[in-house]
């Protein structure tokens, strides 16, 4: 896995609705892979779907998705001293953005994210968890009508800061979901393929899901792989299950989540892949969030689907902590599935 390019992939900017930062990059990538014309396409919502011809004809049709989103914030209204209203794209918790840096609107214009001074709070306000409607953006104009001349309601708020290496061969950085999961898709594309596969970059996950639905019932895949970040919270004061999952223990094989129960069959053939091939593995231990598998398993005629995931810090927040090796492992499953769900007894 190249770290240079996931550190640019999460660099991108592109929320649920407008990916087409990520979208143009990766088809860029995708141009450079010597792909027949009509095997790369951009359908009506902004998904990319990929088929690549491998060295065999596929037994079953499987499809690999990542998504290309990532949350943010959006300008609803714009206050008479000229700061900035707004609200989510995605779940974030409002506590985790008070008092960072964002980048806002089409020319990424710094500003800040502010809160009512704690001495302007009443008894009972101190009390309570931070509100999303309670934040405001500062980007440092007098007036409404000075942000009017540089700012639109439904124009983006983005987290901003470069994606950095730190610490033991960790990584932070923002949009780390879903851009790994992007990632291991391109090297799976860039590779000598053994079977035809079917890729998505899909849009608008962190919203409902919506892109992965309509691509699986474009493509009708038996068998679907979501590669996607989910939730470690190995921190001080969490303990047994709530820990979910854990940096350093490798790829994440989930058999439920909030949304979806995934193929018992699947599930068992990538525990045994990671067994044999001495790729470290967990599982969540803990029923919480959901991926477009479950947009996937239900769409068209329905597929059988599995999640491969990188244990992920902070997500949602404008910097999430994963570790390299972690990812690598993500990626050497992804590597050893391509043959196996096409010739293990399924």
């Amino acid at each position: 896995m190249n770290r240079n390019e996931l550190k640019t992939l999460c660099g991108l900017c592109g929320t649920s609705g407008r990916e087409h930062a990520v979208r143009d990059y990766i088809l860029s990538e995708l141009s450079r892979c010597s792909l027949p014309e009509d095997a790369v396409r951009v359908d009506r919502l902004g998904n990319v779907l990929v088929h690549k011809k491998g060295a065999s004809a596929a037994k079953r049709k499987v499809l690999y998705s990542a998504h290309m989103d990532e949350v943010a914030l959006m300008i609803t209204y714009i206050h008479e001293d000229g700061t900035l209203a707004f609200d989510m794209v995605g779940g974030i918790n409002a506590a985790a953005v008070i008092g960072r840096q964002v980048q806002v609107g089409e020319h990424r214009i710094n500003g800040v994210i502010g809160c009512k001074p704690v001495h302007l709070l009443s008894k009972d306000a101190r009390t309570k968890p931070a509100d999303m409607h309670s934040l405001y953006c500062d980007i440092g104009t007098a007036s409404k009508a000075e942000t009017e001349a540089l700012i639109r309601p439904g124009d983006i708020i983005y987290f901003c800061g470069d994606a950095q290496d730190f610490g033991d061969d960790s990584l932070m950085g923002k949009a780390i979901d879903d851009r790994l999961g992007c990632l291991i898709l391109l090297d799976m594309i860039r590779s000598d393929l053994p079977y035809d596969t079917d890729f998505s970059f899909v849009v608008q996950e962190e919203v409902g899901l919506r892109g992965a639905g309509a691509a699986a019932a474009q493509i009708d895949p038996e068998i679907a792989v979501i590669f996607e970040a989910t939730t470690a919270a190995d921190i001080a004061g969490s303990v047994g299950a709530d820990r979910c999952c854990e940096l350093g223990k490798g790829a994440v094989i989930s058999f439920v989540d909030g949304r979806t129960i995934y193929d018992k069959a699947l599930y068992d053939l990538a525990v045994n892949l990671c067994e044999q091939n001495g790729i470290a593995w967990q599982t969540k231990t803990k029923i919480a969030g959901g991926n477009d598998a479950g947009a996937i398993q239900s769409a068209g005629n329905g597929a059988r689907v599995l999640a491969v995931s990188v244990p992920c810090r902070y997500l949602h927040a404008p910097y999430s902590v994963i570790r390299h090796a972690d990812a690598e492992c993500c990626e050497k499953l992804a590597s050893a599935l391509i043959s196996a769900l096409q010739e293990a007894p399924l």
